[in-house]
């Protein structure tokens, strides 16, 4: 993780990850996550948007269009809308059901700097991909 600087890792840190109403923070394990991706039919997943490129905010319509292409890209994958934030920065978001790897490819593609992991019985982890 130390590729991103102090004040974004921090940032990611301090942020709440959510989605159909399960809550995860980086570091600890949820077992509101866990039930959801049960429900969703898988064991992993991760918190993937399309919002503000490389963490720089963006217009609210350019967001809304790219969030619009992810669902596109992504929709083979199980999957449920979310949003998350802390503070003023909040972004609206999609949890995956899926493997890992291939959301860091679709995360890549949308220009993100870092995804969310987020494993059955795990504590959720960031990935941080540039």
């Amino acid at each position: 993780m130390s590729t991103a600087p102090a004040r974004l890792q921090a940032a990611y840190r301090r942020s709440i990850y959510a989605a159909a109403g399960a809550e995860a923070r980086i570091g600890r394990r949820s077992p509101a996550v866990d039930a959801l991706l049960r429900r969703l039919g898988a064991r992993q997943g991760g918190f993937v948007t399309a919002w503000n490129p490389y963490s720089r905010r963006m217009p609210p319509g350019w967001n809304a269009r790219m969030l619009a292409r992810l669902r596109t890209a992504a929709r083979r994958l199980p999957q449920a809308e979310g949003e998350g934030g802390h503070g003023r920065w909040r972004e609206r978001h999609l949890l995956l059901a899926g493997d890992p790897h291939r959301l860091t490819v679709l995360a890549r593609r949308f220009r993100q700097a870092a995804i969310v992991v987020v494993r059955e019985d795990a504590p959720a982890r960031l990935v941080v991909l540039r």
